[in-house]
C-alpha cells in the first residue's frame, strides 16, 4: 500500500508518502502561503526522490480543512487531479484531527488550533485512549475566549498546537495558567506525514472515495462570501 498525500491547510505546504507502515519521503515548507508555486514541484521532486511514478501509487490524500480557504482548494484540487489521472481512489482527512495525530500517546488533552482571524480559532479537544486517537468535541470556529471557556471546565493538562498556537499562548496561560503545555516546535505544525497514516488508516478499512467526491471542508464561509451576503442584506433592505 502507498499514499501519498499533501497538506496545503496552512502557512505549511506538506507532501509525504506512505509505504505500508513506513513514511518514505516528506517535504515541509513554511515560507508563507505560496502552494500553488511550491505544491507540485514539492511533489514531483518528492516522488523522484524515492523513485515512484503516479501509478505505483495506490490512494491519494488531501488534508481537507478547515483552514485557508485559498490553500485548501488548492491541496484538495491538486489531490483529486493525481487520482483522477491514475484511476486511484482518494482518502479525505480532517485537518485537525492529522495535527492532533502529531501528539501520539500523548497522556493530555490536546487542543490543535489554526488561525481564523480576529481572535478567532479552527479547533477541537482529542485525547488518546491508547493508540486510538477520540475526538472529544465537534470541530469549531469559536473565539478563543470561548475555547477557554471549554478547557476550564475539562480535567487535566492540555497541549496545544497549531499555527495559532504561539499568538494566542499568552492569553492560555494567562486563563489555565501551568495546565498548558505548548508543543515543541517539530510537531506543533501541519505535517502530511500524519495526514498520510491517517489515510493509511482508512484506506485499511475500506474507506475510500471518488475523487469527485472530495471537497474542502470550510467550516464557515469564507470573508468575501460573508461581506457579499451583507451586501445583499444591505441592498435588499
Amino acid at each position: 500500500m502507498r499514499i501519498l498525500a499533501v497538506d496545503t491547510s496552512t502557512n505549511v505546504a506538506s507532501a509525504a508518502i506512505l509505504e505500508d507502515q513506513t513514511i518514505i519521503g516528506e517535504y515541509n515548507c513554511n515560507r508563507g502561503k505560496t502552494h500553488s508555486q511550491r505544491l507540485m514541484p514539492m511533489v514531483q521532486h518528492l516522488m523522484e526522490t524515492t523513485g515512484l511514478t503516479v501509478n505505483d501509487i495506490d490512494a491519494f490524500s488531501a488534508s481537507i480543512g478547515p483552514g485557508s480557504f485559498t490553500g485548501l482548494r488548492i491541496g484538495v484540487t491538486t489531490i483529486k487531479a493525481m487520482a483522477f489521472a491514475a484511476e486511484k481512489p482518494v482518502i479525505s482527512v480532517h485537518t485537525l484531527d492529522a495535527l492532533a495525530y502529531n501528539l501520539p500517546f500523548a497522556e493530555n488533552l490536546i487542543c490543535p488550533m489554526i488561525d481564523a482571524r480576529n481572535n478567532q480559532v479552527f479547533t477541537a479537544i482529542y485525547r488518546f485512549i491508547g493508540d486510538k486517537l477520540e475526538r472529544l468535541t465537534d470541530y469549531m470556529g469559536i473565539p478563543v475566549t470561548e475555547l477557554a471557556d471549554i478547557l476550564r471546565k475539562m480535567e487535566g493538562d492540555t497541549v496545544f498546537l497549531g499555527d495559532a498556537c504561539n499568538m494566542h499562548r499568552d492569553y492560555f496561560v494567562s486563563e489555565l495558567g501551568n495546565r498548558v503545555k505548548i508543543a515543541p516546535p517539530g510537531t506543533a505544525l501541519a505535517k502530511a506525514s500524519s495526514v498520510a497514516i491517517l489515510a493509511g488508516k482508512a484506506y485499511s478499512e475500506g474507506k475510500l472515495e471518488s475523487c469527485y467526491d472530495m471537497v474542502p471542508f470550510y467550516l464557515r464561509k469564507s470573508q468575501a462570501e460573508r461581506e457579499r451576503e451583507n451586501q445583499k442584506v444591505k441592498s435588499d433592505d
